[in-house]
């Protein structure tokens, strides 16, 4: 058998078809070697890429869950955090406004009780010097009357006369 020339595989006749050992021991030699090339060099880095990239996605969509899950658990923290200071406002602006309403009630009582003592201690002054004038002028009044009546009669009257 030479190696050139088409033997035959099969036992029909297939014309150019019919294969040539030479040339099939070389392909599949090729084959293989071709094939651990790729299985043993190329793919397993084309097969590490592939993992890197899918485990960057998926660990890329666990980390956003993760952190969605954190944002949502620390916007729930702070939104309680804002309701018991909202809580406590109301609650300090109501006692601020109980406090104010007992310290203007006290103001008022206060300026009333000043009020009514200045009040009463003016009608004292007032009856004092009112009984003072009366005094006074009642002593001039008598005085005035004797005198006028003496003018009007012509001679002393009461008092005047002894």
């Amino acid at each position: 058998m030479t190696l050139a020339s088409n033997s035959t595989i099969f036992k029909m006749d297939l014309g150019p078809l019919n294969p040539v050992w030479a040339e099939l021991i070389l392909g599949l030699v090729l084959f293989g070697l071709t094939f651990l090339i790729l299985a043993k060099g190329i793919l397993p880095k084309i097969r590490r890429t592939l993992d890197e990239r899918e485990d960057a996605i998926d660990g890329g969509t666990e980390r956003a869950d993760d952190l969605r899950s954190e944002a949502t658990q620390i916007r729930e923290q702070y939104e309680a955090e804002l309701a018991d200071a909202r809580h406590e406002a109301a609650r300090i602006r109501s006692k601020a406004v109980e406090e104010g309403s007992v310290a203007i009630a006290a103001a008022r009582a206060e300026g009333n009780a000043e009020r009514e003592a200045i009040l009463a201690a003016g009608a004292e002054k007032i009856a004092a010097e009112r009984a003072a004038a009366e005094r006074e002028l009642t002593a001039d009044v008598d005085a005035w009357a004797h005198a006028l009546a003496a003018r009007i009669v012509g001679e002393p009257v009461g008092a005047d006369r002894a």
